[in-house]
């Protein structure tokens, strides 16, 4: 099996190369196939430099860059990225180090105890659902957020929960990993954009019937530069939620 890694980056050349050295030593330490897809949108502070350098170090056929024209939208980031996945699972993630390769191989487990076709990394479990055999997991959680920020996170998780049952505890999380084939057919489906790309991509693919597994993971604020979430992301979001409760 190979794994892709779409990493959608905007402003990230301080980030980048951690996350870069982090994903390899993971991959290399759990003997396993990989490449990373570096989705650039014509980052200002040379986030593309570092990203070649990078090739220099890896290889271009661990580390490719695929940069667009300039900020285009997480999900279209991902169709872009899916033309030159070759792996048979992708795995998204942010590159702000947010989320840390340590947890990928659980995912990995989990999705082959299972056969399931999604897994999604969760800040609000404490064990994995559905059950992972011989693994001590830590319970899922936040570093690094104020009360405000995690008492939206919570909210805007709770609203969708409550409006739409999806069966997952964490919709607007962006640590995941997908079948190459079920991310096309779901993102191919997808309408919104901003905060709300993520849980209409969990709602949309258990609508569809695809199977879904959780793993708590810990989620730390990132490390360089700024977080992107605002006032209008949020009102964005909640129409999103009843936009998807009439349509799906």
């Amino acid at each position: 099996m190979k794994y892709s890694v779409i990493l959608p980056t905007y402003n990230e050349r301080k980030n980048l190369p951690v996350i870069v050295w982090l994903l390899a030593k993971m991959f290399k330490d759990n003997q396993l196939d990989w490449e990373v897809i570096i989705v650039d949108d014509n980052s200002p502070d040379g986030t593309q430099d570092v990203a070649k350098q990078l090739q220099k170090v890896f290889g271009d056929d661990r580390i490719l860059l695929k940069p667009r024209a300039g900020k285009l939208g997480l999900g279209t980031a991902y169709i872009h990225g899916l033309e030159f996945c070759t792996g048979d699972f992708v795995i998204i993630m942010d590159a702000d180090f947010s989320h840390h390769p340590k947890f990928i191989p659980y995912f990995i487990r989990l999705q082959k105890e299972h056969n399931l076709d999604i897994v999604t990394g969760t800040r609000y479990r404490s064990k994995p659902t559905p059950a992972l055999s011989g693994a001590s997991v830590e319970p899922g959680g936040v570093h690094g957020w104020d009360l405000k920020r995690k008492l939206v996170s919570r909210g805007a998780n709770f609203l969708a929960d409550t409006v739409l049952s999806p069966g997952v505890s964490d919709l607007t999380g962006s640590f995941r990993l997908y079948r190459k084939e079920v991310l096309r057919d779901v993102i191919s489906k997808v309408q919104s954009r901003g905060y709300v790309f993520q849980m209409e991509m969990m709602v949309r693919a258990k609508a569809l019937g695809y199977t879904v597994g959780e793993v708590p993971i810990t989620f730390v604020d990132r490390i360089f530069g700024e977080s992107k979430l605002g006032g209008d992301e949020i009102v964005q979001y909640a129409k999103g939620v009843w936009s998807l409760f009439v349509s799906v």
